[in-house]
């Protein structure tokens, strides 16, 4: 009698199902070692919300930019400017010399987006309309990437961020359970983190506990509180000497005077460029740190500041420093955002939904094993060996991954066990059939498997596009059932095909000598094999 043949396609399965055990067993314990799946929103409760982007503040902060640049250039090449006024949509200046108008106007030119008109020496600078749309647009692209960024480094796990509709932006935390967790999160996620270094008006500084906002805007400045004491205002130029874009990284460190938390932030070549000419050709003058509208500290210019450094102190406390670097770190935004819609999922509704899962995915993989015992005999054992070694792989891959299980992706293990066992299903038909016509049992094995590969083959890789299309299109608990499929998919090709036909492989033999075609295969053939 011919040995037990132990082929490579045994071997595969047996790896598959070591594979498996190793890295889903950590999920299935909750242990504390080992990778592990991460719970969706809808399965451990968090929070949900909507939040709007006002882009227009993205248009004004524009304008403010071209106006900086503007004075910068002006005052790098001794261009005299008269009466630089800048309101919601446009900048204004006025020439005092007529031998720097082709210098100017190379100079605006060169700056992408303007519409420049003139009158004599008077010019007005507007944004073009679609310079306004590309603002608007990016403003929205860049609030979802950097509350994105924000939320990755505060430590969240596998945050939801996905833009909605033309100015919303979709934010789901998993795991925000308390008022505490919530309100930090939320701090993180609103606040603009626009950092702006601006000068202090010296020469009126003394009326800016007395004067109105209108009367500042009449000197070209703006009233702008301290963040210890809001009673108490700077009259600061309304056009920032540099702001925030030019803000490379933040940390937090500690003042060796007064041991308090500050944080030290750095610029780029053109901002420290900027900010060393500043200082140098003001000398003896207040420089105010503001940042989202407060000044932090207003030091005044000893000397010439290089190398781009600069410094934040403002009474933080450890915790704050920390949430105010990583929203520098990860960008001001453009524009800001503001709480349309709120939705809290406690973490019992969470498990309430895992509990129905559960029973969803027990019932289904009960019913789908005793209906392959019951149809193919032991045909039908095999391939619940297979199933079985099929979800331990899928659970295994998405905690190697460290990958999101929704409840969309839960219901997509569930349509899996049914794909999986589909594959032996037509195998095991094509088996019959030839066995039907006579042929051996090792011969009708490996036909049944020839004659089955192109149908599941074929049914595999359009339900495997379509899982990559869901992924590459869809959001949030879409791209959860689009990976777990897609998973599945690909385990169900090792454990289905290659994995089965090892085992029948190794039991051929037995199947033989047995020549009981209804305990092996669930049907009574007229010539015994």
């Amino acid at each position: 009698m011919r040995k037990a043949k132990i082929s490579f396609k045994f071997i595969v399965l047996i790896l598959a199902f070591l594979f498996g055990i190793g890295f889903s067993l950590p999920s299935f314990l909750q242990t504390n070692f080992g990778a592990k799946i991460t719970l969706g929103l809808d399965l451990q409760g968090g929070l949900n919300m909507l939040l709007g982007v006002e882009t227009q503040k993205a248009v004004e902060s524009k304008i403010k930019s071209v106006a900086s640049s503007i004075r910068y250039y002006a005052n790098k090449n001794d261009v005299l400017l008269d009466a630089l006024k800048v309101d919601a949509t446009s900048v204004s200046f006025t020439l005092i010399d007529s031998d720097n108008v082709k210098q100017v106007d190379a100079m605006l030119k060169e700056i992408e987006g303007l519409e420049v008109s003139k009158n004599g020496l008077s010019y007005k600078v507007n944004l073009s309309a679609a310079e306004i749309k590309a603002t608007e647009t990016y403003a929205i692209e860049q609030a979802t990437e950097t509350i994105r960024n924000r939320l990755d480094q505060f430590g969240l796990a596998e945050p939801t961020v996905a833009r909605q509709g033309e100015e919303k932006i979709l934010v789901e935390l998993p795991g925000i359970k308390t008022a505490a967790d919530e309100a930090q999160a939320m701090d993180l996620i609103v606040r603009a983190a626009h950092l702006q270094l601006m000068a202090v008006d010296d020469k009126r500084q003394n009326l800016a506990q007395t004067i109105s906002a209108e009367d500042a805007a009449a000197y070209g400045d703006v009233l702008l509180p301290d963040v210890k004491d809001e009673r108490f205002k700077y009259l600061l130029k309304e056009i920032p000497v540099l702001d925030g874009g030019m803000l490379t990284d933040a940390k937090v460190a500690f003042d060796q005077r007064t041991n308090m938390p500050i944080i030290n932030f750095a610029l780029n070549a053109e901002g420290a460029r900027i900010f060393g000419d500043f200082t140098g050709s003001n000398v003896g003058k207040q420089l105010a740190i503001v940042l989202d509208g407060r000044v932090y500290s207003a030091p005044r210019i000893n000397e010439r500041i290089g190398g781009g450094h600069g410094q934040i102190s403002g009474g933080f406390t450890v915790e704050e420093a920390h949430n105010v670097a990583i929203a520098l770190r990860s960008g001001a935004l453009l524009a800001p955002v503001k709480l349309l819609e709120k939705r809290s999922i406690g973490p019992s509704l969470g498990q309430q939904s895992i509990d129905q899962s559960m029973k969803a995915l027990v019932g289904g993989s009960v019913c789908v094993i005793v209906f392959m015992v019951f149809a193919y005999g032991l045909a039908g054992v095999l391939a619940n060996i297979a199933l079985v070694a099929n979800i331990l792989i899928l659970i295994g891959v998405m905690a190697l991954f460290g990958a999101t299980l929704t409840l969309p992706g839960m219901a997509g293990i569930v349509l899996t066990i049914g794909m999986a066992v589909d594959a032996n299903v037509i195998i095991n038909e094509r088996i019959r059939e030839c066995l039907k016509e006579g042929m051996s049992v090792a011969t009708s094995i490996e036909q049944g498997y020839q004659n089955a590969m192109s149908a599941i083959v074929d049914s595999n890789l359009t339900t495997l596009i379509t899982s990559a299309a869901l992924y590459a299109y869809g959001t949030g608990p879409v791209k959860g059932f689009a990976v777990t499929m897609g998973i599945g998919i690909i385990a169900s090709m090792l454990t289905a095909i290659t994995g089965t036909h090892g085992l029948f492989e190794v039991l051929c033999n037995k199947i033989e000598k047995s020549r009981n075609s209804r305990l092996w295969f669930g049907y009574k053939i007229k010539k015994e094999v």
